[in-house]
């Protein structure tokens, strides 16, 4: 049976907490509280710190959709009202159709555990696009693929992941059994921060409940999958911070099955880095690896060092960035930032 979890309060290091964040404390911050975002809500926020749990008081003004779960702030120590939230270390956002700004998922992680199932929801091209994300916001992808147990051929699904990307870490896991918190474990040591990702139904939250040993009253809610099309229900339904037996922090996100791109800058060249460095070698700056002659890509594709199809859903990926992506026009000192079209 897995030993309860150690009892906050914590110290910084194991809430997290390093140079990145200390060093951008002036003098009198000092006797400031650090706490850490736990929960988000539209109206409140709770933050983990040394002392335990605290409920966090908003100043007036306060717009809770520019916090993160994971953020680091400054409180008062003495009625814990919010002072100012700190730097990231790393952000994963998410854009949505018809949303002005990007909705924030998880901040200060250092994996992210993209969690997807050996059936019908396995899906390249949807990897593909949390990978990218991934990249984009300095975090380190793992890909976690769960219910081997019920596939003919675990090891296909493993090399169809591990080909996404060069050097990509992929591990099978039993969600629901202590094997997984030791696979996982390089990953969720103290002070460290992973989040969970993947579409409803792949068993985030059962493989969350393992690593953090929730009792029966604290477990978060899983649900099952569809057996006529292998997809999952929505059961988690906001983000939250959790402390995992090996010392380390999770963060729990509802399932996403549509996930947009916009604003990359490297993460699709992390992602397809077969493609990447043939660009340069094409005849035209501004080619567009499908019709121009002496393009570097096309070529490589003929000689079966890029798969076409990887060639075809990285064009997708890479127009629907560019449609999205924001850009500055109009005269010196009167810029606005537009769109170059309409999102996908």
């Amino acid at each position: 049976m897995t030993p309860p979890l150690a009892p906050l309060p914590l110290s910084l290091i194991a809430l997290g907490w390093s140079r990145f964040f200390e060093g951008q404390l002036v003098v009198d911050e000092t006797d400031h509280t650090r706490a850490r975002i736990a929960t988000v809500h539209r109206a409140r926020m709770t933050a983990e710190s040394e002392t335990g749990s605290i409920k966090l008081k908003l100043p007036a003004q306060t717009n809770t959709a520019d916090f993160a779960v994971g953020d680091w702030v400054l409180t008062d120590p003495q009625d814990h009202i919010l002072i100012r939230r700190l730097e990231r270390q790393s952000l994963l956002q998410r854009h949505t159709v018809g949303a002005r700004t990007p909705q924030l998922i998880a901040a200060n992680i250092d994996t992210l555990l993209i969690v997807t199932s050996c059936n019908d929801d396995f899906n390249p091209a949807r990897l593909e696009r949390y990978l990218a994300l991934a990249n984009d916001a300095g975090t380190n992808p793992v890909i976690v693929l769960t219910k081997a147990d019920q596939a003919m051929d675990v090891d296909d699904f493993r090399q169809q992941a591990a080909a996404l990307q060069r050097g990509l870490e992929v591990v099978t896991v039993n969600a629901k059994t202590q094997t997984a918190v030791e696979v996982l474990a390089p990953w969720c040591g103290q002070g460290q921060t992973v989040a969970l990702i993947g579409s409803s139904g792949v068993g985030k939250s059962t493989l969350l409940n393992t690593l953090a040993a929730k009792s029966a009253d604290e477990a978060q809610r899983t649900g099952g999958i569809r057996s006529d099309d292998d997809k999952g229900r929505h059961t988690t339904t906001s983000r939250s911070l959790h402390l995992m037996t090996g010392g380390g922090w999770a963060i729990d996100t509802p399932g996403m099955r549509t996930l947009h791109v916009s604003d990359l800058s490297t993460g699709l060249d992390n992602v397809f880095a077969e493609i990447a460095e043939h660009m340069p070698n094409c005849r035209f700056r501004d080619c567009t690896h499908q019709h121009e002659p002496g393009c570097a890509v096309r070529a490589a594709v003929t000689a079966g060092q890029i798969q076409p199809e990887r060639l075809e859903r990285w064009r997708k990926l890479h127009d629907e960035n560019r449609d999205n992506t924001q850009v500055v026009t109009g005269a010196r000192g009167k810029k606005s930032p537009t769109q170059r079209g309409k999102r996908h």
